[in-house]
């Protein structure tokens, strides 16, 4: 009798996993959309269409910078939705003549995403269509992935980069490039 009880048991328990597996099933998207989420969508795609940047190539960047807290602060200081530092916040202040700037202003979502689609033009204007120039130029300044394309030890032919040397840039590329592809399947 006891066995019988246990069979039936386990009959009901893979009877359950199979609804839950076929709920979810038909529920993907949903799922994943959970996984990967969009925030300041609206925000995101006003200076995206601006400033002609991909607005998933944006969001993987929050993603990745400030898993969408407006509020965050990195190690190095670095403010708001796209870790814009204090400096780099105050050069881009003065570049789009925005009066009255101060740093605490980078934790605002509008004005974070606009200084960092801002500069994401900037860096396409310097390097193409090469989004992972963007991306390495984005992480660790243009200034560096200018001196690692003149470098043989990092460029071949000094359009690519067939080597970061800035471990934390190697890995924030690849997490980016791999968001932006989820991001673009998911939502396009």
């Amino acid at each position: 009798m006891l066995v019988l009880r246990r069979g039936c048991f386990r009959f009901l328990i893979i009877i359950l996993l199979l609804v839950v597996a076929v709920i979810a099933l038909q529920n993907i998207k949903w799922v994943i959309r959970t996984i990967y989420p969009i925030y300041y969508y609206s925000l995101i795609e006003k200076y995206a269409k601006k400033y002609e940047i991909d607005p998933y190539l944006v969001v993987a960047i929050i993603k990745n910078e400030s898993r969408f807290n407006p509020d965050a602060v990195s190690k190095k200081d670095a403010r708001g939705l796209m870790q814009i530092a204090p400096i780099t916040g105050e050069w881009i202040s003065e570049k789009l003549k925005i009066t009255n700037y101060f740093e605490d202003m980078l934790f605002q979502p509008e004005l974070n995403i606009r200084f960092g689609i801002w500069y994401l033009n900037v860096l396409k204007q310097e390097f193409g269509d090469n989004i992972e120039l963007i991306i390495a130029g984005y992480n660790a300044g243009n200034g560096n992935v200018k001196k690692w394309l003149g470098d043989s030890r990092y460029s071949r032919d000094g359009k690519t980069l067939y080597k970061i040397p800035f471990h934390e840039t190697r890995v924030y590329k690849k997490k980016v490039l791999r968001d932006y592809k989820i991001y673009t399947k998911i939502y396009k």
